[in-house]
């Protein structure tokens, strides 16, 4: 086997994958994007999303892509179901060395830079996590789609739904805000939507989240955005209950979900030093050099790494 030559940082939720490339020495040579990766919706279709963002990643670099010169991390999405991860780890390429965390775990890494805090992650799903000063951390939420996932866009989009049902049977009146919502989802009456019920996912719903916002002085998305500012101040507070460490909101909805939190919680509001796959690419050098994250997941390491 070849040296170890470059470092992957992986990022993958449910609505977007992203990938950064860096050498054995952390500099970054590129960056790239990719479709969904996040493992409840298919182990399969996790690795091909990744493959194709780091294939293209590699390009972007002019540089020929060899898995076995290559160490990565990643923070997925989904890792926190056993089987979901050890299939993944099973299906992977034949890297230098991989180690797999929670999404929550590498936005931690990338957002207080090692450091003590907690974040907030609001995307398509949700989760927060604590790194405490000793180096330990915990979460909270981020049980996932449809229970969980408080403040999320699958969330917002799932409880959107409900005022467009009511307006298609006259519960209530049809408005701007129902009519949004029937366009976003290219649905025109009760069958039709029935027919999306049925097929939609978590991405599905969170691509109605922007509706929500695009429409928030209705009363409908006015309560949702109140609550999901409510249940990010009390994912905060079983973290934190002495509020004595800083707070990063992160992902997708961080910035339009901010003036929703409860003001006394605001104050404390950081902005995030770095991402979830600068995170992860930290991950890939401790993996490269031997060294474990020490926070459950997978870690696989050697020729072959997942054979």
């Amino acid at each position: 086997m070849e040296a170890t030559q470059y470092l992957i940082g992986v990022d993958g939720g449910g609505t977007g994958t992203r990938v950064v490339l860096a050498d054995v020495r952390g500099t970054i040579l590129a960056q790239a994007t990719g479709g969904a990766s996040g493992l409840g919706l298919g182990v399969a279709r996790a690795w091909q999303a990744i493959e194709a963002a780091c294939t293209q990643a590699f390009d972007s670099a002019r540089l020929r892509l060899d898995w076995s010169t290559c160490a990565m991390g990643c923070g997925l999405a989904g890792v926190n179901n056993r089987d979901w991860l050890a299939e993944f780890i099973a299906q992977a390429p034949p890297l230098a060395a991989l180690d797999v965390q929670s999404d929550a775990y590498t936005t931690l890494l990338g957002a207080h830079g090692g450091q003590a805090g907690v974040i907030v992650a609001v995307g398509t799903g949700s989760i927060a996590a604590v790194l405490e000063r000793d180096g330990t951390w915990a979460i909270a939420g981020g049980y996932g789609f449809p229970s969980g996932d408080e403040a999320s866009g699958a969330w917002l989009g799932l409880r959107a739904v409900v005022h467009v049902q009511q307006a298609l049977d006259g519960r209530v009146r049809p408005d701007a805000f129902s009519a949004a919502l029937l366009g976003q989802m290219n649905v025109a009456d009760r069958d039709a939507l029935v027919v999306w019920l049925c097929e939609a996912n978590q991405t599905a719903y969170a691509a109605l989240a922007p509706v929500v916002l695009a429409h928030r002085d209705h009363p409908v998305a006015a309560a949702l955005l109140a609550q999901a500012g409510a249940d990010i101040a009390k994912l905060v507070d079983a973290l934190d209950p002495e509020a004595a460490l800083p707070v990063a909101l992160c992902g997708g909805l961080a910035a339009p979900l901010a003036a929703y939190v409860p003001a006394s919680y605001r104050a404390r509001l950081r902005p995030p030093r770095a991402d979830s796959a600068h995170g992860a690419l930290e991950l890939a050098r401790r993996a490269s050099v031997g060294v474990g994250a020490g926070a459950g997941a997978g870690t696989v390491r050697g020729p072959g790494a997942a054979a």
